[in-house]
C-alpha cells in the first residue's frame, strides 16, 4: 500500500508560497489583485482551506520571480504531488474531511508523541478492541459501516510495523487506559499482549501514566504533536473531539504542548515498569 501524503505536500507548498511572497514583498491584495482573484480567495489558499491548481502555482512562481530552474520545477512538481489521492481515499465513504487531515499528516510524520487518557491509540488497537470502541461510540453506525472503520485503523498501523522508515513513536498512557476492560475479557487481554509486543518494536516508546501520580500536566485531556524533521520548527499539534478536530502550529502552542509531553514522560513509568504494569493489568483481568 503506498504512504503517500498529499496533506503533507499541500503543507509544504504553501510554506514555500508564502515565503517566496514575503520574499517578493508583495501582500495578498496584490497577489490577488494579479492572479485576478478575490482577496478571500488567496487568503483561503494561503491558509491551506482551497486547493490551488498546477497553473496558479506556476502564475505565482512568475509573479514572485521564480523562473525555470530546479527550485521552479520542484515546487510545480509539488503542486501536482499534493492534488492526488491519498491511500486513505479508499475509505471515504467513513472518514470525515477533519480526520483526513489527520491521517495525511500521521503517514507521513517523521515522529508522533501522543497521551491518551481513555483508550489506546489507534496505532495500538486490537482489530477486536477496535470494533468495541466503535460499537460503543458509534451506536446508530451499522456493522458494516464500523467494519470499515476498522479496517482503516488497521490500515493506519503499517507505518509503525513496516521496516523501512517506520514512525517514531512515543505513547504515554494514562493507567485507565490500561485497566478499562474494552470488550470483554478476552479482548482486553489481547490488547495488552498486543502493547507488550508493539513496546518491543525499536521505533515505539510506550510509557503507562499510573494512578499514584495524581494530578498531572495533562489532565484536560489527550493530544498528539506530530513532527516532520528532527530539528521541529514545522511540528502540528492534535487535538480531537467527537465532532472534528483542532491543529495548532504557532510556536509557542506546540511549546506548551512540548513541555507538557516532557512532564508527563517525566511522571509517568519508564518503559520496563510500564510493561511490567501491562503484564499485571492482564493478569487482574476476570
Amino acid at each position: 500500500m503506498a504512504r503517500f501524503s498529499p496533506t503533507v505536500r499541500h503543507r509544504r507548498l504553501l510554506q514555500e508560497l508564502r515565503r517566496l511572497r514575503l520574499s517578493s514583498g508583495l501582500k495578498q491584495e496584490q497577489v490577488a489583485e494579479h492572479l485576478g482573484w478575490s482577496p478571500s480567495r488567496m487568503t483561503k489558499v494561503e491558509g491551506g482551506t482551497l486547493r490551488i491548481s498546477v497553473s496558479d502555482v506556476r502564475a505565482m512562481l512568475l509573479l514572485y520571480g521564480v523562473g525555470q530552474g530546479v527550485e521552479h520545477d520542484a515546487l510545480v512538481q509539488l503542486a501536482r504531488q499534493s492534488r492526488e489521492k491519498g491511500w486513505w481515499h479508499a475509505y471515504n465513504d467513513v472518514i470525515p474531511q477533519w480526520f483526513q487531515v489527520y491521517v495525511g499528516l500521521e503517514a507521513e510524520a517523521l515522529s508522533l508523541r501522543n497521551y491518551e487518557s481513555e483508550l489506546m491509540h489507534g496505532l495500538l488497537q486490537t482489530e477486536d478492541y477496535a470494533r468495541a470502541v466503535y460499537q460503543a461510540a458509534r451506536v446508530t453506525d451499522s456493522s458494516e459501516e464500523i467494519g470499515r472503520h476498522v479496517a482503516l485503523r488497521m490500515a493506519r498501523q503499517e507505518i509503525i510495523t513496516k521496516s523501512e522508515d517506520p514512525l517514531r513513536f512515543w505513547t504515554i498512557l494514562n493507567e485507565a487506559t490500561i485497566r478499562r476492560v474494552v470488550g470483554g475479557a478476552a479482548v482486553m487481554r489481547e490488547q495488552l499482549r498486543r502493547l507488550a509486543d508493539l513496546a518491543d518494536l525499536p521505533n515505539v516508546t510506550l510509557q503507562v501514566l499510573p494512578y499514584g501520580v495524581g494530578a498531572h500536566a495533562a489532565m484536560l485531556g489527550p493530544f498528539a504533536i506530530l513532527s516532520f524533521t528532527d530539528h521541529g520548527g514545522d511540528d502540528v499539534t492534535y487535538l480531537e473531539h467527537a465532532t472534528g478536530s483542532l491543529y495548532l502550529e504557532r510556536p509557542d502552542e506546540v511549546r506548551s504542548y512540548t513541555l507538557m509531553f516532557d512532564h508527563l514522560r517525566a511522571s509517568a513509568l519508564d518503559p520496563r515498569d510500564s510493561l511490567t504494569l501491562i503484564r499485571q493489568a492482564a493478569e487482574d483481568i476476570l
